[in-house]
């Protein structure tokens, strides 16, 4: 799992990405009578301007194509039928306006909730519902992709730096993610160079001595204690003063 872009359509976003948009629309079918399929993107209900896109893409002779707000729908994605209908006061456009982590507290159905919190679970509550996937961070890209996973069990995950641009409070949520897909009977092996992270792990096989050319050879694995004893290993060797300050916080 790597910082590469989400795949999805165009009128992906984080809601259909953890499969709750279905379940929204058929909250607000229940709710105002009308059917589940005109609260999408893709169908009669979608504003036929902009297709459901919510803005327009101008292309320009020699310049990048202008993107400009759907002046019929005005950004809202929908027709006027389906923008009159509301779920406890709330629009389709309303919800997907909303950051997972209001949608979270505004909707009470279990399953629509426990997908939601998947995303903040991920440290992702900031998202609005509605976000294009494709105008996400590389590392909101790789944490969406974690939040799709968190039910699943027997898996092998293969992360690949996953730590790179995260701030220490963000590694520390990723880290109990690790956990929960760990305990939950799943495998995730991990290339990271972060010492927070090599503590943290059951078993360490670390390559060296050195990079490229220069290393290729498996210098010493084992549990992280295992690895810190290592004195021919430079991860060994940061890893002791980690474990060292680790050992004495937690005797003080």
């Amino acid at each position: 799992m790597d910082q590469s872009p989400v795949v999805g359509s165009a009128r992906s976003n984080p809601a259909t990405y953890v499969e709750a948009f279905g379940l929204i629309r058929k909250a607000f079918a229940q709710a105002t009578g009308k059917a589940a399929p005109l609260f999408s993107f893709n169908s009669k209900g979608a504003c036929p301007a902009c297709r459901g896109n919510g803005f327009l893409k101008i292309e320009m002779h020699f310049l990048d194509a202008v993107i400009v707000t759907c002046d019929a729908c005005g950004g809202k994605r929908f027709v006027p039928e389906i923008l009159e209908a509301r779920l406890r006061g709330k629009t389709i456009a309303d919800v997907l306006e909303m950051t997972a982590a209001e949608a979270h507290g505004f909707f009470p159905e279990p399953e629509i909730k426990r997908r939601l919190g998947m995303l903040l679970d991920v440290g992702l509550e900031y998202l609005p519902l509605g976000q294009r996937l494709d105008s996400l961070s590389g590392g909101e890209a790789q944490r969406i992709k974690l939040a799709a996973e968190l039910w699943k069990k027997g898996r092998i995950y293969v992360m690949d730096e996953p730590t790179i641009g995260l701030h220490a409070a963000d590694i520390g949520k990723l880290l109990r993610i690790v956990d929960r897909l760990v305990d939950a009977g799943n495998t995730v092996l991990v290339i990271e160079h972060n010492l927070d992270v090599i503590c943290r792990a059951d078993w360490v096989i670390d390559l060296g001595p050195e990079g490229g050319k220069r290393g290729g050879r498996v210098m010493v694995e084992g549990a992280p204690e295992t690895v810190a004893a290592c004195k021919e290993s430079y991860t060994g060797r940061y890893l002791a003063q980690r474990l060292g300050r680790w050992h004495i916080r937690a005797t003080t």
